[in-house]
């Protein structure tokens, strides 16, 4: 496409609408020593990515080949995220709209933390309100809850204030509002609103509310792993996803700790298991383990069959409150 001129020789939008970059970008999660991890580089601020090239057979073959290039970790599960194109959300400075394209892919690792050019890091390590095993976190009542009711209360009209204090009500489970541990990407949104992360002050003054809590990454790949955290949080519900991060054999205890740690919430054991037999998912190897407190636990594995069996009406896995 030749680019257009208006009548004062300059270019018109149209004219620049090809002026793209198309990146691939991975949301790697595993089951480390620290919880659910995420594959990183750069010293953990960033997530493994690169440009799509001509080069490539697939987008999904070109975001493989990035990620064993810069991690050294082949790829097994992968599931198109979402695309990300805004125009702000590179920063002012960058000339071409660049569009990420984004995956989430579930693999194993062997406890390892960081090898190289890659490091896994936790979650938490980012998105430390995220973490409600063991109730809620102090960072939300201590620090959170009042610099947003600050930030509502700033608001310029009665209504824009009530619509504020509502939205962080539900995001961060304020005003007996339950928490809804889906809602990753809202509470990152919501922060970025409010100037309360680092993201947000970027090129700009620096908050009064900063530091806070929750290490940065560059550009919006903070803002991609919360929608990677969010998809699934809630994909383990209604699709087996969760034993893609378990190792071939496994007990209900290891299997219950995962989906806790995966939602940030507890879930009532004897609920859990019931579930658990009623939709077959697990069959017992025959085998116990010691490793264990009491009497050996019976060790099982994933019933691949399940995946034929139900691959029409999907596979509840819902999460029981404590």
């Amino acid at each position: 496409m030749q680019n257009q001129a208006n009548a004062t020789g300059k270019e018109t939008s149209f004219g620049r609408a090809h002026d793209a970059n198309v990146d691939l970008i991975a949301v790697v999660t595993a089951m480390t020593d620290q919880g659910p991890s995420v594959l990183t580089v750069r010293q953990g601020g960033a997530l493994p990515s690169g440009p799509f090239e001509l080069g490539h057979r697939s987008l999904q073959s070109g975001l493989r080949a990035w990620v064993e290039h810069q991690t050294s970790h082949q790829l097994g599960y992968i599931e198109q995220l979402y695309t990300f194109a805004d125009r702000d959300r590179i920063g002012e400075e960058r000339q071409q709209r660049v569009i990420s394209i984004s995956y989430l892919a579930l693999t194993r690792v062997d406890g390892a933390v960081a090898s190289g050019k890659r490091a896994w890091r936790s979650w938490y390590h980012y998105f430390p309100w995220e973490d409600h095993r063991s109730g809620v976190p102090s960072i939300i009542p201590g620090i959170l809850q009042p610099h947003l009711l600050a930030w509502a209360g700033d608001a310029g009209h009665d209504a824009e204030r009530r619509e504020r204090r509502q939205r962080a009500a539900i995001a961060f489970g304020l005003d007996d509002h339950d928490w809804n541990e889906e809602l990753v990407l809202q509470r990152y949104e919501l922060l970025y609103e409010a100037a309360l992360i680092d993201e947000a002050m970027r090129g700009s003054e620096q908050s009064a509310f900063l530091p806070m809590p929750g290490t940065s990454m560059i550009a919006d790949h903070r803002r991609i792993l919360a929608t990677g955290i969010a998809r699934l949080r809630s994909k383990i519900k209604y699709r087996p996803v969760v034993f893609e991060l378990m190792p071939p054999v496994f007990t209900l205890l290891q299997l219950q700790r995962t989906v806790e740690a995966l939602s940030g919430r507890l879930v009532h054991k004897p609920n859990f298991r019931r579930l658990i037999e009623q939709q077959d998912l697990v069959e017992e190897t025959g085998e116990t383990t010691a490793d264990t407190v009491g009497r050996p636990a019976k060790l099982f594995r994933f019933r691949h069959a399940v995946l034929d069996e139900r691959v029409v009406a999907g596979t509840k896995l819902p999460l029981s409150r404590a």
